[in-house]
């Protein structure tokens, strides 16, 4: 695996209701360092929603990449959907939540699949792209900074599989839509180094399905 971009951003205006994004983002050559809060000078907006230590990056793939270029009929260049990593061979449904990346100095861990909103569908021009990109579950991921340092475009990627009860991407993204909610699953999940508001979410989920019902 190895490092096909990097891809920084400056806030912008956009068609959305945050007014303003960074998920317009260029590719840069320059080495570029990451901390515990994601990529210097890279803008970040609307905090309440984005970013924050467990999603400090935002990764994609060029195999899903490819896909949507074929699926949209036009090349669709690295950046394009905010990510500030592209990686060579990264399929984001074949991720598991706590893999560890190395790149470079960098060591990321996956905490969590990226769930479309409003403003990616203002950026894409297309209003129902939230539905297409739910629908097509090629999302990317986001992780958290293990080790902070720098990263350049070029370098190679280590992955380093979580060893611990396996949860994938799919399966949590599939989850956050679903209303119906195994609790076999969730408790897999809850076993995994999860971003923390669906650590939160799930453990509430959980322990709705495990109270006794009325009366016993």
């Amino acid at each position: 695996m190895q490092l096909v971009s990097v891809n920084v951003g400056t806030a912008q205006s956009i068609a959305s209701k945050s007014g303003t994004s960074g998920i317009y983002k260029l590719p840069v050559s320059t080495p570029v360092d990451i901390g515990p809060l994601g990529l210097e000078g890279d803008a970040i907006v609307d905090k309440k929603h984005h970013g924050g230590v467990d999603q400090a990056v935002y990764l994609f793939g060029t195999p899903d990449y490819e896909w949507w270029s074929t699926e949209l009929g036009r090349e669709i260049a690295p950046g394009t959907f905010g990510e500030n990593l592209t990686l060579s061979e990264l399929v984001s449904g074949e991720s598991n939540i706590g893999d560890r990346l190395r790149v470079g100095s960098v060591l990321l861990e996956v905490t969590s699949p990226r769930i479309p909103c409003a403003t990616l569908a203002a950026r894409m021009g297309d209003p129902k792209f939230v539905k297409r990109f739910r629908e097509a579950e090629r999302f990317g991921v986001y992780c958290r900074v293990i080790e902070p340092g720098t990263v350049q475009v070029g370098q190679p990627v280590n992955l380093e599989p979580y060893r611990g009860a396996t949860v994938s991407a799919l399966e949590m993204f599939r989850l956050f839509y679903t209303k119906k909610h195994d609790p076999a699953l969730l408790r897999r999940a809850l076993k995994a180094p999860l971003h923390h508001a669906s650590r939160a979410e799930y453990e509430e989920l959980l322990a709705m399905h495990e109270a006794p019902a009325a009366g016993d």
